[in-house]
C-alpha cells in the first residue's frame, strides 16, 4: 500500500513524467540481475551512444552552467547505465562467447571488428588509450575545475549577494527578481559542488572498465578452454574480441559524457553558447588568420614537407580572412552612412516654422558610439529597462513621477563616455566599457586587481575596470562587481535623487494634484488656487525635496498648507510648518526603529547669537562665526560617522532654516532638524555639541 501511495504522489506531482525517473533507475538496476538477449543489448547500447551525443550537444548549447543544472544527475544515471550494460554483456559473453564473435549482439561485434580491424591486440591498445584519455586527462581536469569552481563560487557568494542588494536598493530590480537571483547564486554553488562529486563517478567507471575487461578475458579463456573444449587460440580470439567490443562500446560514450562535463564546468559565463564563443573569439580576427596562413604557407614551401596539405590549408585561411575584412569594411561603411546621411539636394530651402524650435529635454542621457549597444534593443541592451526601473523606484521613494529620460548618441563624446543632463546642462558624466566589469572597493578588499584604475562615478569610491575572466576573482577578494549598464544606471539614480527638487516642475506638480484629486477632490480644490497659487505649493514641495525629504504624504502636506495659508504665504514659514507636521516621518527617515535619538546638539550661547542675527533682519552669518561653526560642525559629523550614527543636528525651530541653508553646501551629509519636529514619544541624547565664539 505504501508503494502505491508513493507512486500516486509522484503522479500527482509531475504526471507521467514524475514516474520516469524512478522507473528508469529500477530498469537500470534490474539489468544487472536479469539476463538480456543480444537484440535487446544492441538497442540499449545504441541508446547509450545516443544519450551521450544528446548530452554533449545540450552542454555545447548552454549559455551558463545552471541551464543544465540536472547534469550531475545525468552523469550518475549514464554511468550506472554503462555499468549495468557491462554486467549484462559480460553475462552474455561468458555464457555464449564460444558460439562466435556475434554472441553478444551486432553492436559489440561491429566495435570489435570494424573499429580495430578484428585484431584483438590493436583493440586492447585502443581501449587502454581511450581509458587513459578519459581517466587521466578529461575527467581529472574537469574534476579539478569543478572543485576550484565550487570553492570560488562559495567564496564569491557574499559579494554576489551584496551586488544583488545594491541593485535592489538602486531600484534596478524588484523583490521578485532579487529573490530569483539569490536562488540562482545558491544553485550555482550547489551545482559546482555536485559536479565535483559527480566527476568521481566517471573516474570510477574507467577503473571498473579495466577490471571488467581483465575479468572477461581471463574468465572467457577459462570457460572456453575448460567447459567448451575450445583450443587456446580460438578461445582467445573469440572472448578477447567480444571483450574489446564490449569495452569500446561503453568507453566511447563515457568519453563523450566526460567531454560534455568538461565543457560545462570550464566555460566562462557569457550570453553566447560554446559554438558562438569559438566563432567570435577564435576565428573572428582577420589579422590572426592572415598571420597563421602565412606561417602555414611558408612551412608548406619547405622541401620535404607535405606541400599540398599545408598550401591548401593556407589558401583556405587566407580566403576566409579576406572575406572577414570585406564584411567588416561593409559594416563600417553602412554605419558611416547611418551616422552621416547624405541629404538629397533641394531646389528650394523650406521656410522656418515653429516645428524647427527644439525643446530642451528635462532629463537626458548622451552616450558615445561604443555605448550604443547598452541602449539598443536590437543588441539586447538592458539599460532602457534599468532606467524604467529607476523611474519607478524614484516614484515610489519620492512621491512623484519624474520626467522621462531622453537618450541619444553624441559623436562629440569619447567612444566610451556618457553624460547626464538636466534641462540641457550637464550634471554628471563618466565612462563605461561594455563587456567589462567595474570592481568597486567598498573599503575592505584584500588585494589589487589587474585592470584600469578609476573611481565609481556615482559615489567616488576607488574602482577598477576588469575583464570578465577576473570577475569571480574580484568578488572573492571582496570587491562589489557590476557591469557597464549598472554603472550608468546607478549614477543616474543617484543624480536624479540629488536633483529631485529641480525635477518637480509645475507640470509634474499639477499631474500629482490631479492624481490626488481623484482620491480627495475637496482637499485640492480648496487649496489650489483658492488659498495658495500653484507656484507657492511648488516652492514648498521643492524646499522639502531639496533637503532630502519625500513628498509621499501629500494628504498631510496639503492639509497643513490649507490650515495655515490664511495666516501666511511665506514659503519658508509654510515649509517649516509642514516639516513639523511631518516630524514623525522625518525622524523615522534617520532613525527607523530607535526609541532614543542620538543627535548632535548646539551650544545655548551660539543659539542665542544666531537668533539675535535673525531678529536683526540678517540672513547671513558673520564670517568668523561662520568659520568656527563650520569647523565644529564638521568635527561633530565625523564623530557621529565614527560611532555609526546618522549625522543629525538638532536645533530650535527658529534657526533651523538658516543653519540648513548654511551647512548644506559644505556638509551635505549633515541633516538639520528642529526640536519641534521630534515626536513626544521619542527621547533625545546629545553625543556631541557644536559651539563657538566669533
Amino acid at each position: 500500500m505504501n508503494i502505491l501511495e508513493t507512486l500516486k504522489a509522484a503522479m500527482m506531482r509531475g504526471g507521467v513524467r514524475g514516474l520516469a525517473g524512478p522507473i528508469l533507475i529500477v530498469m537500470i538496476l534490474s539489468m544487472m540481475v536479469l539476463p538480456l538477449p543480444p537484440f535487446l543489448l544492441d538497442i540499449l547500447f545504441t541508446f547509450n551512444i545516443a544519450l551521450a551525443i544528446m548530452v554533449l550537444l545540450v552542454a555545447m548549447n548552454t549559455t551558463r552552467p545552471l541551464d543544465f543544472a540536472v547534469f550531475p544527475t545525468v552523469l550518475l544515471i549514464s554511468t550506472l547505465l554503462r555499468l549495468s550494460l557491462n554486467v549484462a554483456s559480460t553475462r552474455v559473453v561468458l555464457l555464449q562467447g564460444h558460439t562466435g564473435p556475434d554472441a553478444a549482439g551486432k553492436v559489440i561485434e561491429s566495435f570489435g571488428h570494424f573499429l580495430v580491424g578484428g585484431n584483438y591486440a590493436v583493440g586492447i591498445v585502443v581501449f587502454i588509450i581511450l581509458v587513459v584519455i578519459n581517466f587521466v586527462v578529461i575527467t581529472k581536469g574537469a574534476g579539478r575545475i569543478a572543485e576550484v569552481g565550487a570553492r570560488f563560487t562559495l567564496d564569491a557568494m557574499p559579494g554576489k549577494q551584496m551586488a544583488i542588494d545594491a541593485d535592489l536598493n538602486a531600484g534596478l530590480i524588484g523583490e521578485d527578481v532579487a529573490r530569483k537571483r539569490r536562488a540562482e547564486v545558491a544553485q550555482e554553488a550547489e551545482f559546482y559542488g555536485a559536479m565535483d562529486g559527480a566527476s568521481k563517478f566517471v573516474r570510477g567507471d574507467a577503473v571498473a572498465g579495466i577490471i571488467i575487461m581483465l575479468i572477461n578475458i581471463v574468465g572467457g579463456l577459462v570457460i572456453g578452454v575448460l567447459q567448451h573444449d575450445l583450443d587456446l587460440a580460438t578461445a582467445a580470439k573469440n572472448y578477447t574480441l567480444l571483450t574489446i567490443g564490449d569495452g569500446l562500446v561503453a568507453q566511447i560514450p563515457a568519453l563523450v559524457i566526460s567531454t560534455a562535463a568538461g565543457m560545462v564546468v570550464s566555460r566562462v559565463a557569457s550570453e553566447d553558447n560554446i559554438g558562438q564563443q569559438l566563432a567570435k573569439q577564435l576565428i573572428s580576427s582577420p589579422q590572426v588568420l592572415i598571420l597563421t596562413a602565412a606561417i602555414i604557407g611558408m612551412l608548406g614551401m619547405i622541401p620535404g614537407m607535405p606541400h599540398f596539405a599545408f598550401l591548401l590549408l593556407a589558401g583556405a585561411m587566407g580566403w576566409f580572412a579576406f572575406f572577414l575584412l570585406q564584411r567588416t569594411k561593409q559594416a563600417e561603411d553602412k554605419a558611416a552612412e547611418v551616422a552621416n546621411p547624405v541629404l538629397a539636394p533641394s531646389t528650394e530651402a523650406p521656410e522656418a516654422s515653429w516645428e524647427d524650435v527644439a525643446q530642451v529635454d528635462v532629463l537626458g542621457l548622451e552616450v558615445g558610439y561604443r555605448l550604443i549597444s547598452l541602449v539598443d534593443k536590437a543588441q539586447d541592451g538592458d539599460l532602457l529597462r534599468r532606467i524604467k526601473g529607476i523611474r519607478k523606484k524614484f516614484t515610489q521613494d519620492m512621491g512623484f513621477l519624474p520626467p522621462a529620460v531622453h537618450i541619444r548618441d553624441n559623436l562629440d563624446l569619447r567612444p566610451n563616455a556618457y553624460r547626464i543632463t538636466l534641462k540641457g546642462a550637464e550634471i554628471g558624466s563618466g565612462e563605461a566599457y561594455p563587456n567589462m566589469f567595474l570592481a568597486i572597493n567598498p573599503g575592505s578588499v584584500n588585494g589589487v586587481l589587474p585592470g584600469t584604475p578609476t573611481k565609481d562615478p556615482a559615489f567616488g569610491l576607488p574602482a577598477t575596470w576588469v575583464d570578465a575572466a577576473v570577475r569571480e576573482q574580484a568578488q572573492v577578494m571582496g570587491y562589489t562587481v557590476v557591469d557597464a549598464g549598472t554603472v550608468v544606471a546607478t549614477h543616474m539614480s543617484h543624480l536624479i535623487h540629488t536633483h529631485a527638487a529641480e525635477l518637480l516642475g509645475r507640470q509634474e506638480l499639477q499631474q500629482l494634484l490631479d492624481h490626488l484629486g481623484k482620491l480627495a477632490p475637496k482637499l485640492t480644490e480648496d487649496l489650489v488656487p483658492k488659498l495658495l497659487p500653484l507656484s507657492t505649493v511648488q516652492k514648498v514641495m521643492q524646499n522639502l525635496l531639496d533637503e532630502g525629504m519625500h513628498i509621499r504624504d501629500m494628504r498631510t502636506i496639503l492639509e497643513t498648507l490649507a490650515e495655515h495659508a490664511p495666516q501666511t504665504q511665506d514659503t519658508t514659514v509654510l515649509t517649516g510648518l509642514v516639516r513639523v507636521a511631518l516630524g514623525a516621518a522625518i525622524v523615522q527617515q534617520f532613525y527607523p526603529s530607535a526609541q532614543e535619538l542620538q543627535v548632535i546638539g548646539m551650544d545655548k550661547e551660539l543659539e542665542y547669537v544666531l537668533a539675535q542675527a535673525l531678529q536683526a533682519g540678517g540672513s547671513a552669518i558673520e564670517p568668523n562665526l561662520a568659520n568656527t561653526l563650520l569647523r565644529e560642525a564638521r568635527n561633530a559629523t565625523q564623530t557621529q560617522e565614527q560611532l555609526g550614527l546618522p549625522a543629525v543636528l538638532l536645533v530650535p525651530g527658529h534657526i533651523r532654516d538658516l543653519l540648513a541653508r548654511f551647512l548644506k553646501r559644505s556638509l551635505p551629509q549633515l541633516r538639520v532638524i528642529s526640536q519641534d519636529e521630534v515626536p513626544g514619544f521619542k527621547t533625545v541624547r546629545f553625543t556631541s555639541m557644536v559651539g563657538g565664539r566669533a
